[in-house]
């Protein structure tokens, strides 16, 4: 099984529109896709139709109640399944103080099997920030994806997410890495779209000074343009695939699936006819 974080501590980069589009474009490959929504916003929960409102077990149990993991999966379309936010979450920094091991929890969730749906790929949807919610990502992952928006204030966070990622690999997870970089709301028509992408070319290209969590790091080729369908999307609960299959932000988000796939040196399985 593959783990991925989509992780960025600024907000209103992509982060979300990633964690649920690329779910949906791996999903729509062939293999099957388990998306952990670790926001408290629950916007990749709302996104798919699993808002809190529904009252389902969700994530926020699963960490700080002991609910089983395989009672917290729940499918949304073929082969994508959701394991849904609650606005409680945003307590479980507090909750979780006392707890010994609370950095652990979701890997040993996710090593579960009772109950739960086999994955190809399980894709963790992180909160905005450097907290507990994001430590259990990284400490459950192989692999991080970074969203970021080509201006100077998304650059700006970029080496303190770097080192908190080789201090989770150092102390919890040895096994992490960031796998890559992603641009999102690219405007192809601006100077500083193209510049900041290739500072961030240049950053990844640096070779022998690198940490060992980004050795291998790299910028995708694939360019997530801005496109009013993908803000539009979450207000009909739809993955951009349902609710505007032909636009750009699909083509976009189709372009990365094939990439991600690559990278593990797999390809999209056949659809049945």
């Amino acid at each position: 099984m593959r783990s991925i974080a989509i992780i960025n501590q600024k907000g209103g980069v992509g982060k979300t529109t990633t964690a649920v589009n690329l779910s949906a474009a791996l999903a729509g490959s062939g293999v099957r896709v388990g998306l952990i929504d670790l926001d408290p916003q629950a916007h990749a929960s709302l996104h798919l139709g699993l808002g809190p409102q529904r009252g389902l077990p969700n994530t926020y149990e699963m960490l700080t109640a002991n609910k089983p993991m395989g009672e917290v999966w729940h499918a949304v379309q073929e082969n994508l399944w959701v394991a849904p936010s609650h606005i409680d979450l945003a307590a479980a920094e507090v909750e979780l103080a006392g707890v010994v091991g609370r950095e652990l929890i979701l890997r040993d969730a996710l090593a579960e099997t009772a109950g739960c749906p086999v994955f190809d790929y399980v894709i963790i949807d992180c909160p905005p920030s450097l907290g507990i919610l994001t430590i259990n990502a990284l400490s459950a992952v192989e692999d991080v994806v970074l969203p970021l928006q080509p201006h100077f204030l998304a650059l700006h966070g970029l080496s303190k997410l770097l080192q908190t990622i080789e201090l989770v690999r150092r102390r919890l997870n040895d096994r992490l890495r960031l796998a890559g970089v992603v641009l999102c709301l690219y405007d192809s028509a601006t100077k500083l779209a193209a510049e900041v992408s290739a500072d961030v070319a240049a950053f990844f290209a640096e070779g022998p000074e690198r940490q060992a969590a980004w050795q291998h790091a790299r910028l995708f080729a694939t360019r997530v343009r801005r496109n009013i369908r993908l803000a539009e999307a979450p207000s009909f609960e739809q993955s951009i695939f349902k609710y505007a299959p032909q636009s750009a932000g699909a083509e976009d988000y189709r372009a990365l699936a094939d990439e991600v796939l690559a990278m593990y040196g797999e390809s999209a399985k056949p659809q049945a006819a």
